[in-house]
């Protein structure tokens, strides 16, 4: 489980193929290994990776053809910026909201639009999660945790202050690129409740 948080902008290194859909990812980030342990959950553009190797300045971690498929992890070259986040702890703030690492869709930048002190980014809303996204509601996109600021037919909208743009990979990516999506998951949890009752 994560916040979507991110603690770090880290780097994608290599890539090594252990199969013909699976492989070892390599990821730099010196913050995120501190206290990281084999085994240990980390997220990955907002994909829950399990680490593998650690050294003082990265690690690995597999990655199965199924994530490969349902996220953007497939597209990363080597020098991609990413977004990490090490798993929360029980004893420390909720600062975004409940992040599971588990990839709704994937979709497109549409728009970015600058303002002073901000910039209002636009995306492709992908029609099977289009009923969980709803306006003021959270959603995490390439795991950072955000607020919707608009939520139409087919796209949705944030709104990202200068400390996102300067601390994430939010901040690089252009209209175009692709990003992992995740959304709130109490939203599914609901839905699949009142469906039996109905």
């Amino acid at each position: 489980m994560f916040t979507g948080i991110i603690e770090e902008l880290g780097e994608m290194v290599g890539w090594t193929a252990t199969g013909d859909d699976s492989g070892l990812i390599a990821i730099r980030g010196k913050t995120v290994v501190d206290d990281l342990g084999h085994g240990d959950s980390i997220s990955v553009n907002g994909v829950c990776l399990t680490a593998v190797e650690i050294s003082s300045d990265g690690f690995t971690a597999d990655v199965m053809g199924e994530t490969l498929r349902r996220s953007s992890l497939g597209e990363l070259k080597p020098g991609d910026p990413v977004n990490l986040e090490r798993a929360a702890k029980l004893d420390s703030r909720l600062g975004g909201h409940l992040v599971q690492g588990h990839v709704d869709g994937v979709a497109r930048i549409t728009a970015r639009e600058p303002a002073e002190q901000w910039t209002t980014v636009r995306f492709e809303l992908p029609a099977a999660i289009r009923r969980y996204v709803v306006e003021k509601g959270s959603i995490t996109v390439d795991g950072v945790s955000l607020t919707v600021m608009e939520a139409g037919d087919d796209t949705f909208a944030v709104g990202l202050i200068p400390t996102t743009l300067g601390l994430t990979t939010l901040g690089h990516k252009q209209v175009g690129d692709l990003v992992n999506l995740e959304v709130d998951i109490i939203a599914k949890y609901v839905e699949r409740l009142l469906g039996k009752r109905s």
